[in-house]
């Protein structure tokens, strides 16, 4: 049964969304939806991504709660900025930051974490420098972020996926 569904989570996901997305459950619909479905399996099963190891899922659910926290403190100092945006004092700034980190997992969930932040945005990785370009819209002191990536984030991601 594996064959026709590799992916079953995804397929009934698909399928559910398809019938949500139209609003319908005729006949046509539910065929559609199941085609999609297996299609969309059979295509993920092709480019065969790797799993994911998750080696410690407390350090994941610790993660998730330094992420809530940080975004929420984040969007209040966005909306400080804001509100002040006449004032002079604002420094938008690239900054360069030296990843440790080798997982593909564990840089795509940063890679997450960081977009999801705002007033900051992952702009590119280069994987032969193991380096990441980051935008931070109010950049003070480079210091605190690279301690706040590489103390906070990428060490925990690295226990959670390496």
């Amino acid at each position: 049964m594996s064959w026709l569904l590799p992916y079953p989570l995804l397929s009934a996901a698909l399928f559910a969304l398809w019938l949500l997305l139209n609003q319908s459950i005729s006949p046509g619909h539910l065929v559609m939806g199941a085609l999609l479905a297996v299609l969309a399996s059979w295509t993920m099963a092709a480019l065969r991504p790797e799993k994911p190891h998750v080696g410690r899922p407390m350090k994941a659910l610790r993660l998730m709660a330094l992420v809530l926290i940080d975004i929420l403190r984040s969007n209040i100092d966005v909306a400080r900025i804001i509100v002040r945006s006449r004032e002079p004092g604002v420094n938008a700034g690239f900054m360069t930051i030296p990843l440790d980190m080798r997982s593909h997992h564990g840089l795509a969930v940063l890679a997450i974490i960081i977009t999801s932040t705002p007033g900051t945005i992952w702009v590119n990785y280069d994987a032969a420098k193991s380096t990441l370009l980051l935008h931070v819209l109010d950049l003070v002191d480079e210091a605190v972020w690279m301690r706040l990536i590489k103390g906070r984030y990428e060490r925990l991601l690295m226990e959670i996926f390496e």
